[in-house]
């Protein structure tokens, strides 16, 4: 008896090991790294010589949209978690749009609570403020929360889905088709590309507000009682990081949308497919620290200030021109001292001018090379004089010299 009650526990803890594995296939793996994948240490002169282990990557700036660096950027994979950045760029728009708000309740269905992988364990029945919910899906990639929140904006996950790809399409989001809101089912049909992330991860972070949860390092939920902890460690441990999502399966490999920000430039490094963890961390952590080091916003302003321009005829003798676009511009550091700047402006202007009206252009150069036109344009209206201003004036002229 005491040999068949060993048998039986020994066959007991084998069976809960090899279903421990299983799940551990879906779920972030949370291994130690080393601490030279956090360091800066050599950086790349050139995009050229960006040597990473990752086999698809991209390299974007947030303002201007700028790609830097790119490796086969359009190929189709899966995206594993990374897919989630599409689920929290809709559920941030429903509550700026006042579909939703943070402070909404909401309830778990059975289907939500079924979900594998990375969660927070909801039960079926459970309520949850969104608030909540949302730190469960950005920081510990709950895949439980991202389903419960797709029924509660759209009634079920697939409508939510079918939103999903509709606002993929609105981004040009051309290579990418999603299948479920989580990443969790390795679906053939549900692919993307570095390029596409990088273009939803940058329409994500324009609303500042989310960065409030992606640079949570570790929280809890539920009163305290269950903690959370990001499956992103540059959060922790890379300076600037900002967010965005990891993703991992068995089919995609390790997967990362990265963002970070220094002295007002933000970059998005996304990478796919990598074989390891520290492989991701280590290629996305190059690409973000190159353009820091190699990169800058410059705003395109004349070196002198623009002289305002006589006006004929007008109620107003002068208008101010201004620059009709006043966004940077993204130039290498080490051609800062070679930028020229050349102003075209109407030396004179006769009545009525409108405000916006085209005055001239400013035209940014580097090397020879234009990087930026610019119209410059009236600040402000000048409306014709009447007929009798004008015999006023002219009787004012010739009489007093006015």
């Amino acid at each position: 008896m005491k040999k068949l009650a060993l048998f039986l526990v020994l066959v007991f803890m084998l069976t809960i090991t090899a279903g421990a594995a299983d799940i551990q296939m879906e779920l972030e793996p949370d291994e130690d790294l080393p601490a030279s994948v956090f360091d800066e240490g050599q950086i790349p002169a050139t995009a050229q010589e960006i040597d990473i282990p990752a086999p698809s990557a991209i390299l974007m700036e947030k303002e201007t949209g700028t790609i830097i660096y790119e490796k086969n950027a359009d190929e189709k994979l899966p995206p594993a978690s990374v897919t989630k950045v599409m689920t929290i760029l809709l559920i941030v728009e429903a509550v700026e749009d006042g579909s939703i708000s943070l402070d909404d309740t909401v309830t778990v269905s059975a289907h939500a609570a079924s979900m594998g992988g990375s969660q927070v364990y909801l039960e079926e029945g459970e309520q949850m403020v969104l608030s909540e919910m949302l730190k469960c899906i950005v920081v510990s990639s709950a895949n439980d929360a991202a389903v419960a929140v797709a029924e509660h904006i759209a009634g079920s996950e697939q409508a939510f889905v079918s939103m999903m790809n509709e606002r993929a399409a609105q981004l040009g989001m051309t290579n990418t088709n999603f299948t479920n809101c989580t990443g969790l089912i390795d679906d053939p049909e549900h692919l993307t590309t570095s390029r596409d992330i990088a273009l939803m991860s940058r329409e994500l972070i324009l609303h500042d507000w989310i960065k409030e949860y992606t640079t949570i390092w570790m929280d809890t939920i539920r009163n305290g009682t269950f903690g959370l902890s990001n499956t992103n460690k540059l959060v922790r441990y890379y300076s600037g990081a900002t967010g965005l999502k990891t993703g991992y399966t068995s089919s995609a490999g390790h997967c990362l949308s990265a963002t970070a920000e220094r002295d007002g430039v933000e970059y998005i490094a996304v990478v796919l497919n990598c074989d390891s963890s520290a492989d991701r961390f280590e290629s996305a952590k190059t690409l973000l620290s190159f353009g820091f080091a190699a990169y800058t916003l410059a705003v395109p302003y004349p070196d002198e200030v623009l002289p305002p321009i006589p006006v004929t005829l007008g109620e107003s003798d002068f208008v101010q021109p201004v620059l009709a676009d006043t966004s940077p511009i993204l130039v290498k550091k080490t051609d800062l001292q070679s930028m020229t700047k050349e102003v075209e402006l109407a030396e004179s202007l006769t009545a009525p001018v409108e405000a916006g009206q085209r005055l001239g252009t400013l035209t940014v150069s580097v090397g020879g090379e234009t990087v930026a036109v610019t119209d410059i344009v009236a600040g402000d209206a000048v409306a014709r004089l009447g007929w009798w201003d004008i015999c006023c004036r002219m009787f004012d002229y010739l009489f007093f010299g006015k």
